[in-house]
């Protein structure tokens, strides 16, 4: 028998091993060592290694200007952050169009591709789609401009809805394909995957996988801070409804009508702690055998499906200590969780994709058996396995892995501040203005205050003026009732006082 060459297998069969021998950095291994850097107080050449790829090519690269923005961001570069996540959010806003305009383009993109999930287009999460205009309200917060913070929390609020809407359309869409293909949706054949670290309590817990409750919270801070309480309200409400029975977010909406009338506190400034903790978590491949049809029975292939490694060294913070003071923090948004939930709810489409390729390959492999046999067919059968890369690992992974807030009224003045609880790590904060934001990042090892954001002034606290009639009864003993004039004198201050 006569050695086989690709050039004498089927077009088909050739294209799959040779594209079998391409191989592509993964995400993870691209950003991982600027995270690693990061993390040991060495923020600026963090943000000098993700700077030098994103040159070139990979100028607009989508999620190299997320990873950008967000290490900026913790180098106090808020300018710099908010155009880095600017190219990014143009890539969102070009996808929000397809999907008002032309579903079945988005849609089809997203559907079964031969290469495998990571050849895809990276659309971003839809929690990373969220969370992007988030972070650049956040920004302009720091840059002292609530009017356009404004206006990147009305549109966070606008892209959540365009998102519902799509997905909805979108496992329509899916059902269908799977169907007309004789696949069935589901992962309950992924022998081998870990199906518990999406199913545990806190990922079944969440209302979906794109809202989350420090952007609604955010989204309350700023309307009240422009004296718009009216919208303020709706957003401590979903804040709560998204993560339910935590006092620090009920206060919010509940102390909303005294904070913005004529009882508010007198001489104290309304201070806002944003505490985020470690990275958000990565996205890896697990190999699982996959049964592959073919005319003459299953032959089984390996399909790589992604799994979820938290940041194991994120701390927890539970309170803040301030000065002689302990507040109670809540914990409002955890990527780790949303990033399973998200997993959670793709996963069906990750199994259809790969039934799907694996269906196709099978059937290209049987022909190779047939019209060239078995040598040939052992070609292709390495050929399907060498095609699988791994799985699409792509995350916003400089994201936090928790953020945690915390918010009292204190004095204006110099405090010493711990976030972590331990010993000596103590930082220094300037309380000031009517509203002030407290950005902070923590690792196990370096704790990143960025700068304090200040909106209006401390309202004084009133100074008691003498009544005319009261000190005309002090200095005239035979006036009328003057031991009445005194005590209401009297009563009046204490009031003042205590406002």
């Amino acid at each position: 028998m006569k050695p086989i060459s690709l050039i004498r297998l089927t077009p088909l069969a050739a294209a799959i091993a040779l594209t079998g021998c391409v191989t592509t950095q993964t995400h993870d291994s691209k950003v991982s060592q600027s995270l690693a850097v990061a993390k040991t107080g060495q923020i600026d050449e963090a943000i000098a290694q993700i700077e030098a790829q994103t040159q070139g090519k990979n100028a607009e690269d989508f999620l190299l200007n997320l990873e950008k923005g967000e290490l900026m961001r913790i180098g106090k570069r808020y300018q710099d952050s908010l155009n880095a996540l600017t190219i990014a959010d143009g890539k969102v806003k070009e996808w929000e169009e397809n999907v008002k305009s032309n579903p079945q383009k988005v849609m089809s993109q997203i559907s079964a591709t031969f290469l495998g999930d990571a050849s895809r287009d990276y659309e971003g999460q839809d929690y990373e789609k969220v969370m992007l205009t988030t972070r650049m309200a956040m920004d302009r917060i720091n840059l002292g401009d609530l009017d356009n913070a404004r206006v990147d929390i009305k549109r966070t609020h606008e892209r959540e809805a365009v998102i519902a809407e799509f997905r909805a359309k979108e496992t329509v869409a899916a059902e269908e394909e799977a169907k007309s293909k004789g696949v069935t949706t589901g992962n309950k054949e992924l022998n081998g995957y870990p199906v518990e670290t999406l199913n545990d309590p806190e990922v079944l817990k969440l209302k979906n996988g794109y809202q989350n409750a420090l952007s609604h919270y955010l989204a309350g801070f700023v309307y009240e801070a422009l004296n718009e309480p009216g919208l303020a309200a709706p957003g401590y409400r979903k804040a709560i409804e998204l993560r339910p029975d935590l006092p620090v977010l009920e206060d919010g909406l509940k102390g909303l009508d005294q904070r913005t009338s004529f009882r508010r506190q007198k001489g104290v400034t309304d201070v806002l702690f944003v505490v985020e903790a470690g990275n958000s978590p990565a996205r890896q491949s697990k190999k699982l055998q996959f049964p592959i049809p073919t005319g003459r029975g299953l032959i089984m292939a390996s399909f790589a499906f992604p799994v979820i490694y938290p940041d194991p060294d994120a701390p927890v913070i539970s309170t803040i200590r301030v000065g002689d003071k302990a507040l109670p923090t809540a914990l409002v948004t955890d990527f780790n969780v949303m990033a399973r939930r998200a997993l959670k709810d793709e996963l069906p489409g990750i199994y259809t994709r790969a039934a799907i390729r694996a269906v196709v390959k099978g059937v290209a492999q049987d022909q190779v058996n047939k019209n060239f046999g078995a040598l040939a067919g052992l070609a292709a059968n390495i050929a399907v396995a060498a095609t699988e890369g791994p799985a699409d690992d792509r995350l916003w992974r400089s994201l936090p892995e928790r953020v945690f807030i915390a918010r009292a009224f204190l004095p204006p003045g110099e405090y010493d501040v711990n976030f972590t609880g331990r010993p000596g790590d103590v930082n220094h904060i300037t309380v000031d203005g009517r509203y002030l934001v407290v950005p902070v990042r923590l690792y196990n090892n370096k704790t990143y205050i960025g700068d304090l954001a200040k909106f209006g002034n401390v309202t004084p606290v009133a100074q008691l003026e003498t009544k005319p009639a009261a000190a005309a009864a002090e200095a005239k003993p035979a006036a009328k009732k003057p031991a009445k004039a005194k005590a209401n004198a009297a009563t009046s201050g204490t009031a003042v006082k205590t406002n």
